[in-house]
């Protein structure tokens, strides 16, 4: 079969770092491509060069589609031919309506004059094609993350899509949304449109590709056929990390001598929190919680369970409204009735949206690992440049944040690094206890060990370590305890050694039979 895509020798390179070395990557039509590695592997460069974002003569190799050679100036040069590209971060404005996202850049129209009607008709068939059931006229921001994943892939039909490029499009998905995601490229490869899919949920990959190329550091490592029977994970992350990864997870054995599991380090009791818009609405119901010094305890549930809002609601109520109950660190009675007052007492907080809200992207590694914690290093409050710099090494040094200097723009690190310079903020302030909110998502297999090793750390220093995550694997990996969470309160608890996914089933599951 002739290739409908064939990137020959790609190579690129930035300020003289290779991004890329010789890469061969091809795509036949209909089919479902996986292209896997760490973060870092070089895989979203590769497609900036595919989809134009990086012109024509800012790399070196050919690009051919359709049997010729093409040399793309920008992005409306590869979108002409039916390349499309849905990035991780949705390219939707939030205040306008569906129809008017999908059209935005060619609504129909003549002399023009946009043809309101034929907007509505052309938007309502293509959200029937993703299986959306909204109207045209629904603004964006009303419509939850993975529908508006389907009117990305709606917006990417009105433009006759040939190959659709998506970047981790499950990341921020429930499991339902993610299966029914899945799905929907299996009826696009029915239909003959080819889909390059980069994820790093490998299960995923396993279930719907064809073939997957492994990159690693920039270069191709292997391409796995999948069309004889499935390719086990591990054989993926052996090519992926150039190692035998003979545990998922770090050997986590609390130690019985100090600092090890001891007493508790914090406690609330009797915690709610009502919905910041809707006072009506609790969200967080009487909810009793501890973290002993030296453990790593994990929530698990749902989406939609309330354990972002517990959490956030816990870190200087930094959602919610009508909050009460009581917390205690060390045995204290904790202020943490603002998020100053929350870090004081010894809390800390790595959300789980860092692009948006743990990180200033704009800002070098430097600046964004003191910003919680800029007292310690100012004299007469003014920066002192030179202890800034002095903690920004250390950490980057012990973190092993990748990077060529401390200089280096956040925003441009790979997900894991990014996810390292979170972390080492927090650290920086030196808490009694650290809640980390789904601490992996968007981070491959090799940067995932090195978090949890962090974490491992982090426990054996005697902190307390909270773990909220959807993977629960992961929780069942790292964790001493498990707390499940149903419909804003706790409706089961297990030691690492009881715990199985479906005992954590079964409690979110009899919450919802009680409620029924």
């Amino acid at each position: 079969m002739n290739a409908l895509l064939e990137m020959q020798g790609i190579s690129k390179h930035f300020a003289g770092v290779r991004a890329l070395s010789e890469v061969t990557f091809t795509v036949e039509p209909g089919e479902i491509h996986a292209l896997v590695g760490e973060n870092g592997a070089g895989k979203s460069t590769l497609m900036k060069v595919l989809s134009g974002v990086y012109p024509h003569g800012s790399y070196d190799g050919a690009i051919v589609f359709d049997g010729e050679e093409r040399r793309f100036g920008d992005i409306t040069d590869s979108e002409r031919l039916g390349i499309i590209i849905i990035h991780q971060e949705l390219a939707l404005i939030p205040l306008m309506s569906i129809a008017e996202n999908i059209f935005i850049a060619n609504p129909p129209g003549r002399f023009g004059v946009i043809d309101r009607g034929a907007v509505h008709q052309r938007t309502k068939a293509l959200l029937a094609k993703v299986g959306l059931d909204e109207a045209p006229d629904t603004l964006v921001t009303d419509i939850g993350v993975g529908k508006q994943q389907l009117v990305e892939i709606a917006k990417a039909l009105s433009k006759q899509v040939r190959l659709l490029i998506l970047d981790e499009p499950t990341a921020s998905l429930s499991e339902k949304d993610s299966a029914a995601l899945l799905d929907l490229l299996l009826e696009f490869k029915a239909q003959g449109i080819a889909s390059i899919l980069i994820s790093h949920k490998l299960n995923e990959v396993s279930k719907v590709a064809d073939r997957i190329t492994v990159l690693r550091d920039g270069r191709t490592v292997d391409t796995l056929d999948c069309r004889d029977g499935a390719v086990e994970e591990d054989r993926i992350i052996v090519k992926m990390v150039d190692r035998d990864l003979e545990h998922r997870y770090p050997r986590r054995e609390p130690q019985s001598e100090e600092p090890g599991i001891g007493e508790p380090i914090f406690k609330v009791s009797d915690w709610s929190a009502y919905h910041p818009l809707h006072g009506e609405r609790q969200v967080i119901r009487h909810v009793d919680f501890e973290v002993r010094r030296g453990e790593i305890v994990g929530i698990a549930g749902l989406m939609g369970s309330g354990r972002t809002e517990f959490a956030m609601s816990i870190f200087g109520r930094s959602w919610g409204q009508k909050i009460s109950g009581r917390a205690e660190i060390e045995g204290r009675e904790a202020d943490l009735s603002t998020v100053r007052r929350a870090i004081d007492a010894g809390l800390a907080y790595v959300t789980e949206d860092r692009k948006q809200l743990g990180l200033l992207l704009a800002e070098d590694i430097r600046k964004n690992v003191t910003l919680a914690n800029l007292p310690a290093v100012a004299s007469s409050q003014v920066i002192d440049d030179l202890q800034e710099l002095r903690v920004a090494s250390d950490y980057r040094s012990r973190m092993r944040i990748r990077s060529h200097s401390i200089y280096q723009e956040t925003g441009k690190l790979s997900g894991g690094n990014q996810q390292k310079v979170v972390l080492s903020k927090w650290l920086f302030t030196d808490p009694k206890v650290l809640i980390l909110d789904e601490p992996t998502r968007g981070i491959d297999v090799g940067a995932k060990y090195e978090i949890y090793c962090i974490i491992n750390e982090l426990a054996d220093a005697g902190k307390g370590v909270v773990v909220i995550s959807s993977e629960m694997p992961e929780l069942l990996g790292i964790c001493d305890r498990i707390c499940v969470m149903a419909e804003g309160a706790f409706v089961g608890e297990f030691p690492a050694a009881e715990a199985t996914q479906e005992r954590i089933m079964r409690a979110i599951m009899r919450k919802g039979e009680q409620r029924s």
